[in-house]
Order: C-alpha cells, then sequence, then structure tokens
C-alpha cells in the first residue's frame, strides 16, 4: 500500500493495523518497482503514480473533497473503489462557520481593534449595531456530513434552517426545508446567512456568482467552508464593495492561498481564516481512526465506510 508522506507520523498505527502489509511511503525516490505492485493507496492520487500503478484497486483520500483524484483520467478509466473522509471533520468544521457568524454578527472584529486601542467603544457613536443569531435564517447549501453538522448547531441556536443537496429532499427534522441545487436563488431571497459546505464539482464549480449575489438581501452574509472555486471571486468583491450583502466570511478561496494584493484583505467586513477549520485535534483523531478502520476493512474483505460516487465527485 503506497502512503503519502502527509501521515508519515501515523505510520506505525497503520503498520499495528495491518501487520501483513508493506507501507511504501511515496517520494521522489521511491522505486518505480514498487509503485507498479502497489494494489492500494492512502492519501496518494497523483498523475504520475497512477500511470505506473495499474494495479491500485482501492485508495484512501485523506480529506472531504475529492475532485484533485476523481476527475483524473486513469481514475475515470480505471474506476478503482474510492473513500474518503467525508463527515470525519464535519462537527470541526461546524463550530468554525458557527465561530464566524458570531463574529460577523455581533462585530467581534470590530471591538478587538478597539481593544488594541485601549479603547471602552461602548458610547461610540461608530460602534456597529450588534445582531443575535436566535431567529435568524441559515440556508445551508449542500447537507452533507459537515452541513448536517452545521444544520443541527445552527438550530440549538434558535436559527430557522434551510438547506439544499444534490441527493435528494430528505433531511433531519432539525432542517425546516431542503430543496434541490435549482432552489439555490429561491431559498438565498430569505437567507440571513447562506453557507457553502457542498463539494466541488462541475456544477458547484461558479455558482456563487454576481447573480446569486445579486439574490442576497444586503443585511445577509456569505460564508464558505466548502471549496474556494465554488465562489466567483471577482463577483463576489464587486458585490460586497456594492454593498448588495452586508458581509463574507472565507475559510477557502479562489485562488488558494489569497494573493496579498487581493481586494478581500483589506474589507472591513469579510473574515478571511487559511483554509484551517478542520485543523483541531478532536478531527485529526477522527480522520485517522476511520482511515485505520477502512485499512482494516479492506485487509479483511469487508465493506467499506465513505464510499466515494466517481460519478458524482463526492
Amino acid at each position: 500500500i503506497l502512503v503519502s508522506a502527509q501521515i508519515h507520523d501515523r505510520l506505525a498505527e497503520l503498520q499495528r493495523t495491518a501487520p501483513q502489509v508493506k507501507f511504501v511511503e511515496i517520494s521522489a525516490n521511491t522505486p518505480a518497482r514498487d509503485i507498479a505492485e502497489a494494489d492500494a493507496s492512502i492519501g496518494v492520487c497523483t498523475p504520475d503514480v497512477l500511470e505506473k500503478a495499474r494495479k491500485l484497486r482501492w485508495i484512501q483520500w485523506l480529506g472531504a473533497g475529492v475532485e484533485r483524484c476523481v476527475q483524473q483520467p486513469r481514475i475515470r478509466e480505471r474506476r478503482p473503489l474510492i473513500t474518503n473522509l467525508q463527515r470525519a471533520a464535519g462537527a470541526s468544521m461546524a463550530e468554525h462557520v458557527m465561530g464566524m457568524m458570531l463574529v460577523l454578527s455581533r462585530n467581534l472584529n470590530y471591538f478587538l481593534a478597539e481593544q488594541q486601542r485601549g479603547h471602552w467603544a461602548a458610547s461610540s457613536a461608530d460602534m456597529p449595531r450588534l445582531e443575535d443569531l436566535d431567529g435568524k435564517t441559515i440556508l445551508i447549501v449542500g447537507l452533507g456530513g459537515i452541513g448536517t453538522e452545521l444544520a443541527k448547531r445552527a438550530h440549538a441556536f434558535g436559527m430557522r434552517v434551510t438547506a439544499t443537496r444534490a441527493s435528494g429532499r430528505t433531511g433531519p427534522d432539525y432542517v425546516s426545508y431542503v430543496g434541490l441545487p435549482d432552489e439555490l436563488l429561491a431559498l438565498t431571497r430569505d437567507a440571513d446567512f447562506v453557507v457553502n459546505c457542498a463539494p466541488l464539482t462541475p456544477q458547484t464549480t461558479g455558482v456563487f456568482n454576481s447573480q446569486f449575489f445579486a439574490a442576497m438581501k444586503p443585511t445577509a452574509y456569505f460564508i464558505s467552508v466548502g471549496r474556494g472555486r465554488s465562489t466567483v471571486t471577482t463577483d463576489l468583491i464587486a458585490a460586497l464593495q456594492a454593498r448588495r450583502l452586508a458581509g463574507a466570511a472565507l475559510d477557502v478561496t479562489d485562488p488558494e492561498p489569497l494573493p496579498s494584493d487581493n481586494a478581500l484583505w483589506r474589507m472591513p467586513n469579510v473574515l478571511i481564516t487559511p483554509h484551517v477549520s478542520a485543523d483541531t485535534p478532536v478531527a485529526e483523531e477522527l480522520r485517522i481512526a476511520v482511515v485505520r478502520e477502512n485499512l482494516r476493512r479492506y485487509v479483511a474483505g469487508e465493506p467499506m465506510l465513505s464510499v466515494v460516487d466517481i460519478d458524482k465527485g463526492y
């Protein structure tokens, strides 16, 4: 089994899980023969490896978004079993979104700046208005593992939760309405927060564009933890500059990393974190637990967890 250097520090755990397996850590010096003999990989799905590893039957991706893997021509041609970590970081990412929503609704960035000045701003005429989340409507675009965890937390805050999902209209009872992707604009018009939790597919690429931002309420916020390429960055900047929405919070951007001269960095109503919403100890342990369990199941010939539909892209 080929293994990405990304999990070098957890290799001993994998070896204990499957002591009969030979693990080959991928590097520039990995012998071509070792790659050619591999029948599985963990975190490895590059064009050069796929070209050499013609016997691959299983690929365990080390994230939720699998677009970089499933869009490879060799994957489409050979169609190996692909599993991902689609739910392992859902709770941690949902907490990140809730934090972003609180920063935006309570204007905490303003108060942090005043704190650095040593200024008690309560009587300032410039103090922004504070808003409650209770009673507001959140639209979750992509009611999968991340979106469902977010819906649970938003509901606990007293929010009305709506969502879209490509796989149908079913959802937990704390989601008041689940629509299909073609209902995005209609649902956006009623939302106070729109959160992108969707995977990157041909259908979601560029879906948050000028038409979408024109449908948002001027008092609403856009938050993205899905994939940066779902958002047309120039359209988001134009909408913010024209005050067609109240603000945005982005854990993912396009391009990524976001260049230092991009206008988003200097907008007071924009919060940017560098793709770190899943980088918590809890999420890390859950991810490695899924990898270990799928490894055990693969060796034992049992059904796997978090199987990816190659055609759908998630």
